[in-house]
């Protein structure tokens, strides 16, 4: 299965931008869809976004506007800029790769996952 690695998480304030980014290696990459995940502590792991080969991106509604989702299928690479930030952001961010889905996903759909970056945005 492909590996991903992310990176760029960190602190923020309110209202700050991070950019994320995933790396992906082993098989070929644009043969996946692309997704964002994120976790907070007690909460259930849910969707940010997913992208298909060809650039065409879902976002859960509470992201829409504030983030957004882009691929490089010549470097294997995934970002996600993520702007004006709130503290309900706060999360460990994942990537994922499918082979095939469809919006909303399935985390079922997704056979490979990153380690996670921890996104902390405070008040």
């Amino acid at each position: 299965q492909v590996q991903l690695v992310e990176s760029g998480g960190g602190a923020v304030q309110a209202g700050g931008s991070l950019r994320l980014s995933c790396a992906a290696s082993g098989r070929t990459f644009s043969n996946y869809v692309m997704g964002w995940y994120r976790q907070a502590p007690e909460k259930e792991r849910e969707v940010v976004s997913i992208t298909y080969s060809g650039g065409r991106t879902y976002y859960r509604d509470s992201v829409k506007g504030r983030f957004t989702a882009s691929r490089d299928n010549s470097k294997n690479t995934v970002d996600l800029q993520m702007n004006s930030l709130k503290p309900e952001d706060t999360a460990v961010y994942y990537c994922a790769a499918a082979r095939t889905t469809r919006w909303p996903p399935e985390r079922s759909d997704f056979e490979s996952w990153g380690q996670g970056t921890q996104v902390t945005v405070s008040s």
